[in-house]
């Protein structure tokens, strides 16, 4: 499946997802903020002017037409799924978002760390996941799949944009954490790493399908958009330090 471009390079992904779920993840262009942030940056925690990022927070609302406020969280390379029953008045600490609720838009950021949408093939349920390689190697994904009504095989989940194999490099202690975390799945977690010299460069992309498949979930796509090497449209926390960060949003229509 291929990836379907919005103005501003924004990303619809291309899934085959009901009518009633609307996603999409943003782009580092078409907002105000300035360098290093240039130019839409909705993070409120890397440094960015505050208004500026207001002013982009309040842009994704007005041109994706929602009807409820975006609900962000405070992030924590954690692995809990909060149930949204009804719009918080405050970010939640938690690193994945799931809701039954129409017109309530669930939103994580990322600059390097691996984004992921789901939902129910009826189009009744939907979640949102924040996974850096702790939040996947502890399990937000499963996490996240334990919230759903719906049995794993009529569940879609779509892999954003994240830091490339050919990027992404890591210690041994990563690739011995993902190893002795699932050791039914050693061999296949193995070859998600590729030496480098004294060190590994790890497919995340991989790592997550690995554990969407070993959960028997429906379909699985994306993951072919690296945020380090395309700096035009992703910020890559990796490749410059500070910066922005993008936002991956799913809503119910009403």
């Amino acid at each position: 499946m291929v990836t379907m471009p919005l103005p501003h390079g924004w990303i619809r992904p291309d899934w085959p997802a009901p009518v009633a779920v609307q996603a999409v993840v943003t782009s580092r262009q078409g907002g105000t903020s300035q360098s290093p942030w240039d130019s839409f940056n909705p993070a409120t925690h890397v440094g960015d002017d505050p208004q500026s990022v207001a002013a982009n927070r309040q842009s994704l609302q007005r041109r994706m037409g929602y009807p409820q406020p975006v609900q962000w969280m405070q992030q924590v390379h954690g692995t809990y799924c909060h149930v949204f029953d009804r719009p918080s008045p405050v970010e939640v600490a938690a690193d994945a978002a799931y809701t039954r609720v129409p017109g309530l838009p669930l939103a994580v950021m990322t600059a390097d760390c691996l984004s992921v949408f789901f939902c129910d093939r009826a189009g009744t349920e939907i979640a949102v996941a924040h996974a850096g390689w702790r939040g996947l190697c502890g399990g937000v994904l499963e996490a996240t799949l334990d919230c759903f009504e719906a049995a794993p095989a009529g569940i879609l989940a779509w892999l954003g944009p994240a830091i490339g194999p050919q990027a992404f490099q890591v210690g041994p202690e990563v690739r011995d954490a993902f190893l002795s975390a699932r050791p039914a799945q050693a061999v296949d977690t193995a070859k998600a790493f590729q030496p480098d010299g004294e060190r590994f460069l790890a497919d995340i992309f991989q790592l997550a399908r690995l554990r969407l498949q070993a959960r028997d979930v429906g379909w699985v796509g994306g993951g072919n958009l690296c945020t380090a090497s395309d700096p035009l449209h992703f910020f890559s926390y990796r490749r410059d330090g500070v910066t922005g960060r993008m936002a991956s949003v799913i809503a119910l229509h009403q």
